[in-house]
């Protein structure tokens, strides 16, 4: 009995103190275009600079109802929690890469895009990534030229 309930307490104070899933950080996307990136968790705070629609982010850390960020750059700000939705996206975190009909190097290139540009993610396959991008574009990319999930 007593090491039944030693186990038990062991158990409850990992569960209380260690966040299981921290070591899978929280990721979100933008819902809307024009969100403001603050330098702290009110709208009192001054803008560090503005994303748009399904651009992703990492969430650092919170406040209420505000989320502390961490964008492809490293750079950090707060959003507020309800401007972001739990979709995948990705950006393009190289200066230029090829957007492919298949998932490898010898498909075909459909397209290409610029660092910054951002795609929503659809599947992913042994290190490809099959995404779209709001023009309706679709296609594959090598998952490690991307930042996101």
């Amino acid at each position: 009995m007593y090491s039944q309930l030693k186990i038990f307490l062991i158990f409850f104070v990992f569960l209380l103190f260690c966040d299981p899933l921290s070591s899978h950080a929280k990721m979100v996307s933008i819902n809307r275009e024009g969100v403001n990136i603050r330098s702290g968790p009110s709208t009192r705070s001054p803008v560090k600079w503005k994303v748009d629609k399904g651009f992703p982010l990492k969430v650092i850390g919170s406040r209420g109802k505000w989320y502390k960020v961490r964008d492809f750059e490293n750079d950090e700000g707060w959003v507020y929690s309800r401007l972001t939705i739990r979709k995948a996206h990705l950006v393009v975190k190289k200066p230029v890469i090829n957007i492919r009909s298949g998932p490898g190097p010898n498909y075909r290139i459909v397209t290409k895009a610029k660092h910054g540009v951002v795609f929503q993610t659809l599947t992913e396959v042994k290190g490809w990534v099959k995404v779209r991008h709001e023009s309706g574009v679709t296609g594959w990319v090598a998952r490690r030229l991307l930042w996101g999930w």
